[in-house]
């Protein structure tokens, strides 16, 4: 290998040269070949009477940048004026200077990025953020209602960092603000606005996050619609507002925000509430409360004052006495009833004991009959017949007022003439 030392193992003893380090790096890089290479351009530097311009292009996404020569006559030529700021492809190779240790993009085509091309370029990032469903309203995060700090990123002294301000401060005086003054346009503005993004989403003091700037031309506008912002965007956990110009612009990081205002003034008044406006509503519901209140006691007291006119609470006792008087009436009927009751089942017993009366044997005997018995010890039996009683038997004869006791002395049986007698 010219001007190198042949490859062998490394180690402290055996270290390679500064010349062979560069050799190889140099042969790696040639490897890459021609490649078609975008960026931003950021420094322009044409030499009068040089055959080389410098140029520096810089990642719109990322704090990186790639030093590029070319032929001057290639920025001359180009269908679009060149300066710094403007978007561009180009067509070159790496070439890694050894004697310097410096690495070049030597270019032998330049095409500017016109705004159509970058219109369509977003518009394809736009539809691989909604195919991966970046944009879909469930990952939406809700605002709190009354934050008390709220990180702004905007441009330094901007028009959109003063609005902002003085209607937040306005409608409610006690927020307070985490202001990240960064660039909204050109090369630096995407790495800027990541860094404070980062920043004020690991804050825990701060609640809400308003992206802010004013309205531009779509070539200003380019770094809000940035792939790595927009991701940056989802992943931070805190709520973000997007207000990123007026109400025709529509930059992607809109569509991935948790919140949309149309602009800056529009973002300070969906962050926090306006104190006057609660005030008035505060004072609305405790007059409608109060009114409420009057209405439900009115109500009770009118309840109250009909029951009240109610005979039985009017007069409690007169229902009492007619109820008595009802019990009274009652009673005595009952009583009546009974009586009557008594009296008829005591005239039909009164029957019942003269009908009894009248064929018993008291009132046969009464009549003239008697009831002989023979007394055989202390046993006694109804005589009825003259066989029962032979001569010489001890009878028992009861009257109506009384026995008599007799003996018999003899029996003679009676025919139908004498019975007749």
């Amino acid at each position: 290998m010219s001007g190198a030392e042949p490859d062998r193992a490394n180690s402290p003893e055996q270290p390679w040269p500064v010349r062979s380090v560069a050799i190889k790096v140099m042969q790696w890089i040639d490897r890459l070949g021609s490649i078609w290479v975008e960026g931003q351009i950021t420094q322009i530097n044409i030499r009068p009477g040089t055959r080389t311009a410098f140029l520096v292009l810089r990642d719109p996404s990322a704090d990186m940048s790639l030093s590029v020569t070319c032929d001057p006559e290639l920025l001359r030529r180009a269908t679009v004026p060149l300066q710094e700021g403007s978007r561009v492809v180009v067509y070159g190779k790496l070439t890694y200077f050894t004697g310097r240790g410096t690495l070049s993009l030597r270019v032998t085509e330049i095409r500017p990025v016109g705004v159509g091309e970058l219109l369509v370029r977003i518009e394809r990032l736009k539809a691989l953020l909604g195919a991966e469903g970046l944009f879909d309203p469930r990952l939406k995060r809700p605002i709190p209602f009354l934050p008390k700090t709220v990180g702004l990123i905007t441009g330094r002294a901007s028009a959109a960092e003063r609005d902002v301000l003085t209607v937040a401060k306005t409608r409610w005086p006690a927020v307070h603000f985490e202001i990240r003054n960064v660039a909204v346009q050109g090369a630096s503005a995407v790495p800027q606005i990541l860094s404070a993004l980062a920043e004020l989403n690991r804050d825990p003091t701060v609640e809400v996050i308003v992206l802010a700037r004013g309205g531009g031309s779509v070539e200003d506008l380019l770094p809000f619609s940035d792939e790595a912002l927009c991701r940056a965007i989802v992943a931070a956990t805190t709520p973000i507002v997007s207000a990123i110009g007026h109400e025709p612009d529509a930059p992607l990081c809109d569509l991935v925000a948790d919140v949309r205002a149309a602009t800056p003034t529009d973002a300070a008044k969906r962050i926090v509430p306006d104190a006057a406006a609660e005030a008035a509503a505060v004072r609305e519901l405790r007059a409608r409360a109060a009114a409420a209140l009057r209405g439900w006691v009115d109500r009770e007291a009118r309840t109250l004052t009909q029951l009240r006119s109610r005979p039985v609470l009017a007069h409690p006792l007169r229902e009492i006495d007619r109820r008595a008087e009802e019990v009274e009436r009652l009673r005595t009927a009952a009583r009546r009833s009974a009586q009557h009751l008594i009296r008829t089942e005591s005239t039909a017993a009164q029957h019942l004991r003269e009908k009894l009366t009248a064929v018993g044997p008291a009132a046969t005997m009464a009549r003239g009959y008697a009831v002989v018995q023979l007394v055989m010890g202390k046993e006694r039996h109804v005589v009825r017949s003259i066989e029962e009683a032979p001569a010489g038997s001890q009878l028992r004869i009861r009257v109506a007022d009384g026995a008599i006791t007799a003996a018999a002395l003899g029996a003679k049986a009676l025919g139908p003439q004498t019975e007749r007698n």
